[in-house]
């Protein structure tokens, strides 16, 4: 997959890179990055020499038919592995111990803090269930990582993508051995996450949110039902 599909993405786009030596060369390392695009998830492996592990829903990886065992080749193909989301705590738990898993057989394991992808180009708030339990369990660095532009490339609703230069800045290794045993503790937890999400902002330049990208992606639905009942109202009215 790197070479059928990181090949022609870096001859066509051209990423730029910066900070690519503080990727481990071996040994587990976490990736967290803002998450702007789905193709976050292709350009970060494309421009790295080791493999990097994300997870996806398992419905990407169980769907029958001939197109649903394409799209289970390929998501596996990238290094998408699935996560069951059924169970009485959902995706969250099955994220962690996949985290775990990855970590401890010294591979690289990509998460995005914000758990969604950002719906206007802001930074929001990292969930800090998956990310920080997982470092805090294995010891594993945590690499903070800035996508720039992806999102700009293929914007919603536009069928082609644009040909542009996407960037992508690597910061230096956090190490949060001071907290090994406190996976448990939520201060903790929160303290982790907000620590990895300052340092993600000064390398992006995004404008920070200290909300969760689920409720501001909720707050626009809702806004833009409102705008389209009000402008239907209208409407009527005239009509009337």
């Amino acid at each position: 997959m790197k070479v059928a599909i990181g090949g022609p993405l870096k001859v066509a786009f051209r990423p730029w890179v910066e900070g690519l030596e503080n990727v481990p060369a071996e040994g587990p390392a976490i990736l967290a990055s803002n998450h702007l695009s789905f193709s976050d998830s292709f350009f970060l492996p494309a421009v790295l020499d080791r493999k990097v592990t994300f997870i996806a829903k398992a419905e990407y990886f169980t769907t029958p038919g001939v197109k649903g065992r394409l799209t289970a080749a390929f998501f596996k193909g990238v290094g998408q592995l699935p996560v069951d989301r059924s169970g009485a705590r959902g995706a969250g738990e099955a994220a962690v111990q996949s985290g775990i898993d990855v970590l401890e057989s010294g591979e690289l394991f990509g998460i995005y803090p914000e758990g969604t992808r950002s719906p206007d180009g802001r930074l929001y708030r990292g969930k800090p269930g998956g990310l920080a339990r997982v470092a805090l369990a294995t010891g594993a660095p945590v690499v903070p990582v800035a996508m720039i532009d992806t999102e700009k490339i293929q914007p919603p609703g536009q069928v082609m993508p644009k040909l542009m230069r996407p960037g992508i800045r690597i910061g230096k290794p956090l190490d949060f051995s001071r907290y090994q045993g406190m996976e448990h503790d939520r201060f903790v937890l929160r303290a982790v996450t907000d620590e990895v999400m300052y340092e993600i902002m000064k390398l992006s330049g995004q404008e920070y949110v200290d909300i969760y990208a689920t409720a501001a992606k909720r707050r626009i639905a809702e806004a833009a039902k409102a705008e389209k009942e009000a402008a239907k109202a209208e409407k009527k009215a005239v009509e009337s």
